[in-house]
């Protein structure tokens, strides 16, 4: 299930809620009993290093293109 971030506008306190994608527009009250809450726009931050161990891509030779399974023109 997933995890929504909220911030009172009473209070200013930032909370978590678990709830289903069906309810992630309902309201929520603040932990501290406040029901005037905003829902924040939460971003997923992915990063990686590449190991000197992980060949490089090749950009030749019938490796599909730009994903790899030959979908690209």
């Amino acid at each position: 299930m997933p995890r929504y971030e909220y911030r009172c506008r009473t209070c200013g306190d930032t909370f978590e809620l678990t709830r289903p994608m069906a309810e992630s527009a309902a309201p929520a009250t603040c932990p501290t009993g406040h029901p005037d809450t905003v829902k924040l726009l939460s971003t997923v931050a992915v990063s990686g290093v590449a190991t000197p161990s992980a060949p490089a891509p090749s950009s030749g030779g019938g490796g599909g293109g730009c994903c790899g399974g030959g979908c690209c023109a």
